[in-house]
């Protein structure tokens, strides 16, 4: 039986769901932001670290330059993604 308890309970639980959603609807482009950046960052490294070994160098220049490239689009194209969301309502 349904009585107005379990109704007012019923509603209390959609408004928490719907809340959460919103929440998870906001915390997406920062996510995914962030995600791209660690992404950037571990491939430009990845990738320098292979060309090193590949060119037998004792210092890992590339490696170093692979991170900063890594890291500039990285934070490039975080900055974009968080400040253009937060210009929308």
């Amino acid at each position: 039986m349904n009585g107005p308890g379990d109704r007012e309970r019923q509603e209390r639980d959609e408004k928490r769901l719907s809340s959460l959603a919103e929440a998870y609807r906001k915390a997406g482009p920062i996510t995914a932001a962030s995600t791209s950046l660690v992404v950037a960052v571990g491939l430009f490294t990845w990738l320098g670290h292979v060309a090193d070994e590949k060119l037998g160098n004792r210092t890992p220049w590339l490696t170093l330059i692979g991170v900063a490239v890594g890291m500039t689009g990285g934070f490039i194209s975080f900055f974009k993604t968080v400040l253009g969301s937060q210009k929308k309502p």
